[in-house]
């Protein structure tokens, strides 16, 4: 069994007469500390894969597991467990607490989880240490992006989840917080999925799902996956 698993995974939004097929039998598998990429245009059913797979949306049929657990047949208390222990978040934007220091943002995730790792160990492999005491305000986008992938990974999660993780940053500092992201699934062992319409993102990727249509149309391995900081786009 893969560590992830969607199974002829179906998403049906209806409104009024309208139906609209997100996700219309989508089949893929990550195994455990592989770095995958999800891509594809938009309107292809990335968000939503994401959305089901982060335990934020039910599917409409089919099945999706997480480490041998069945997220699909959760109800909504077992997804918010699921959503607060299993999966760490990075989005495009940060999402941080202005009032809070870095370090009380990344302390933020050992109020509400069972096993976290100690915020300052986490803020220093993310090399953000003598930055501690700063306020968003006071930090760059990289930074301040940097300290959001500290946050979710302070959690101990089964599986990072990411959407768009350099979407709001500049080209430079893009790469580098793609390099952390592959350097934290190298290090750790750690299950990471990237969400992008960049297909540059691909060449960093073990496994790589290409969405279109709310349907997997390919999945390739890859043997020698690219360094991070040689990356193009």
């Amino acid at each position: 069994m893969s560590f992830v698993e969607f199974e002829d995974v179906r998403k049906i939004y209806r409104t009024g007469e309208v139906e609209v097929r997100a996700l219309d039998g989508m089949d893929f598998s990550i195994e455990r500390g592989e770095l995958a990429v999800i891509v594809g245009p938009s309107g292809a059913g990335k968000t939503t894969v994401l959305n089901l797979l982060g335990g934020m949306d039910s599917c409409t049929s089919g099945t999706i597991r997480l480490d041998g657990r069945l997220v699909s047949a959760m109800g909504e208390r077992e997804l918010t467990r699921y959503r607060r222990h299993d999966v760490g978040f990075v989005f495009q934007f940060y999402n941080l607490v202005q009032n809070l220091t870095a370090l009380e943002n990344v302390e933020l995730a050992s109020q509400i989880c069972r096993d976290p790792l100690p915020a300052a160990d986490v803020l220093a492999q993310v090399g953000l240490a003598e930055r501690a005491d700063n306020f968003p305000a006071q930090l760059s986008g990289g930074e301040q992006q940097r300290v959001a992938i500290a946050r979710a990974l302070a959690k101990n999660p089964k599986l990072l989840l990411c959407d768009e993780p350099t979407g709001a940053l500049d080209y430079r500092t893009g790469k580098q917080v793609l390099g952390l992201l592959q350097d934290t699934c190298r290090d750790t062992g750690r299950t990471v999925v990237i969400v992008t319409h960049n297909l540059a993102f691909t060449q960093i990727a073990d496994r790589v799902i290409h969405v279109r249509e709310g349907r997997a149309a390919s999945v390739e391995t890859n043997a020698h996956p690219a360094d991070a900081q040689t990356v193009e786009w």
